[in-house]
């Protein structure tokens, strides 16, 4: 029997760091934490290296509350899209060390003790076989799970495409001042920064709203609720914009001229009162 490797961190992205670096081609993660699966999609959208493939069996409860952050979904849809990362329902956690993770060659698991995480490594090769060939028969048993949230790339691209490179500037320098995107007391959701972005550029609510449901990042309904919401706390504000033929449109505009000139960080703070 081989002995165990191990590393001591206070960063669970270390211990996927640790991870990936001696993954040949694919690792299966076994019901991982919410925080442990955020930082999964973090270290495998930043990872230096060559890139295995991640298959996540998750309880359909975690997956569901780690996909709420539009940075976390819109990060994993671009993994899943590259075929990076395979998200799967694991019907019954039972059973299954959480955070485990199983390599063709490594079994690795994760234990924690105050502020500290020990990754615990065996390459012994009669376990590591049966832990593999355990998680591969149930992965391909298990149903997948479905993201609703474009990828952030897409996003990116089709902002740029539809509204201008400006509000794409805006958008991206807006996601990376903030710590979560999920629209409660935590942050503000993937909508409320579209149209902020969009005042900030005085674009008009009917290409802001039709750009969004075109990629499905969400309804034109979840666009105009959110823009009421967001008039009546000030922070947005609309004028009429007459045309040749039907209804006035309107165009956005922030409700202190002032933010105009905001710094990226200066917008993330007035975006984050939208989840107050």
């Amino acid at each position: 029997m081989n002995h165990p490797a191990e590393l001591l961190t206070d960063e669970m992205s270390e211990v996927f760091e640790w991870t990936f670096e001696t993954t040949e081609s694919s690792l299966y993660l076994v019901n991982p934490a919410a925080d442990a699966l955020e930082r999964a999609v973090e270290s495998l959208s930043t990872f230096d290296g060559r890139t295995p493939t991640v298959r996540v069996l998750g309880e359909k409860t975690t997956l569901r509350e780690v996909m709420d952050d539009f940075l976390v979904a819109s990060r994993t849809a671009d993994l899943v899209e590259s075929e990076t990362l395979e998200l799967r329902v694991l019907d019954d956690a039972d059973g299954h060390k959480p955070n485990l993770m199983a390599s063709e060659s490594a079994v690795t698991t994760v234990v924690s003790a105050d502020s500290l995480l020990a990754g615990l490594r065996t390459d012994d090769e009669e376990f590591v076989g049966a832990v593999r060939e355990e998680y591969e028969t149930l992965f391909e048993a298990s149903d997948g799970y479905k993201l609703h949230t474009p990828g952030l790339s897409r996003v990116e691209t089709t902002i740029s495409e539809r509204l201008g490179p400006e509000c794409r500037t805006d958008f991206t320098e807006l996601l990376s001042n903030l710590q979560t995107a999920r629209g409660d007391s935590q942050g503000p959701d993937e909508v409320a920064i579209s149209l902020l972005v969009a005042a900030r550029n005085e674009e008009l609510f009917y290409d802001v709203s039709r750009w969004a449901e075109d990629i499905g990042l969400a309804s034109k309904a979840t666009f105009s609720r959110k823009k009421s919401e967001l008039e009546k706390q000030g922070l947005i504000a609309t004028e009429k914009v007459p045309i040749d033929v039907g209804r006035p449109r309107l165009r956005l505009k922030l409700g202190d001229e002032r933010l105009r000139d905001a710094s990226g960080a200066q917008l993330a703070s007035v975006a984050q009162s939208t989840g107050s």
